[in-house]
């Protein structure tokens, strides 16, 4: 994978170029210590992967992001913890925080690596798939199935034998479902189950207040026994 560093710390752009180097399967491109210089190469360049720092004087690395036309695989490289969320609503692969180790580093770049996906192996066969994947589910309330958008979703609350949807409209289904089965169901599409009677979709997630979860006003307990996976899997 071609991949760029972005960082206003000489140092800590000698550090990521030297793990870079250990790894075979990464192609240094070039390294930039500020974002806006790195515009117009992004645009105009092939490149797989960006290490990319988020806070940097005059323009961030989100404001980096905002201003390109190509996205490429990003990996978030910064001093501050206090991004975790917003790193993963904008789709970056991983969150490194510094002084970032070797291992850590390691195990960012086989994120990337699973998504990498170069435009020549593109075939048929790939874009029916991508096609044909649902953003969706149909949950059976009262005498019909309804359609739900996963994007709809605030977080899902556990009730016996029922469970409680809350949705984006300040509505709710009720249905009769295991939140076990929904867990299943959701794992890889962006929720997370943070306590044994809610599920959440994480990209609505506005922050995290010690053992709890802010999601539309809602405060939703985070229970000791979900804390470390849900922490791992939103990479704080």
């Amino acid at each position: 994978m071609k991949c760029v560093i972005i960082d206003d710390e000489p140092l800590a752009v000698d550090l990521i170029k030297e793990f870079v180097s250990r790894v075979d399967s990464l192609e240094l491109v070039t390294t930039f210590n500020n974002a806006i210089d790195a515009i117009s190469v992004i645009n105009q360049t092939s490149v797989d992967l960006i290490f990319l720092d988020i806070e940097m004087p005059h323009f961030s690395g989100i404001d980096f992001l905002n201003a390109i036309d190509k996205k490429p695989l990003i990996i978030f490289t910064t001093a501050y913890e206090n991004y975790a969320v917003e790193g993963f609503n904008l789709g970056a692969v991983d969150y490194l925080v510094k002084p970032i180790p070797f291992n850590r580093f390691l195990k960012a770049v086989a994120r990337a690596q699973q998504l990498y996906k170069p435009a020549i192996t593109t075939n048929i066969n790939t874009v029916v798939s991508s096609e044909l994947e649902q953003d969706f589910m149909f949950v059976k309330a009262d005498y019909e199935n309804i359609k739900l958008n996963y994007s709809d979703i605030l977080y899902i609350e556990g009730l016996k034998d029922y469970v409680k949807i809350h949705t984006t409209d300040h509505k709710y289904i009720l249905t009769l479902i295991s939140l076990i089965k929904l867990e299943q169901t959701l794992a890889t599409k962006g929720f997370a189950r943070i306590h044994r009677s809610y599920i959440i979709n994480i990209k609505h997630v506005k922050s995290i207040q010690k053992n709890k979860v802010i999601i539309d006003e809602k405060r939703i307990p985070i229970s000791e026994s979900y804390k470390t996976a849900f922490f791992e899997k939103i990479n704080i």
